[in-house]
């Protein structure tokens, strides 16, 4: 099989983008980055895993708008999931928890309509301190 200089140099993008820190492809309309392995961003939504159980995630985001002073915060609380929807600094903030199994649990934030990837970190970086002074 002969390769082509196009071919090569393709698979050498590809290996560079899955080894880098900061990796995102945008198809279309829709969009995924990953961070350093520890967060997704997908379609203005930023996804965290978080080692703690349901209960204690929920309750920190609960914390962390409360700490932000968010406004008209909606909860809804399932068995396996919770949601927040809430006014910060006249933008949307939407924040979903769902349980992956014992002990671990996603949280997926977005801030503003199309997705403000700093503001959703800021707001995954306070979660994760409330979950430490919890």
């Amino acid at each position: 099989m002969k390769k082509t200089p196009s071919a090569l140099f393709f698979i050498a993008a590809a290996t560079l983008l899955l080894f880098g820190c900061d990796t995102s492809l945008t198809v279309g309309s829709k969009t995924v980055g990953i961070r350093s392995g520890s967060f997704l961003y997908e379609d203005g939504h930023l996804r965290a895993t978080y080692h703690a159980p349901l209960e204690a995630v929920y309750a920190a985001c609960e914390k962390t708008l409360a700490g932000l002073k968010a406004t008209d915060i909606e909860r809804i609380r399932k068995i396996s999931q919770g949601s927040f929807t809430a006014l910060l600094m006249d933008e949307k903030i939407r924040i979903n928890v769902d349980y992956l199994e014992k002990g671990m649990t996603a949280v997926s934030v977005m801030a503003g309509t199309a997705g403000n990837k700093i503001a959703a970190q800021l707001i995954h970086d306070r979660i994760a301190e409330n979950l430490k002074t919890s």
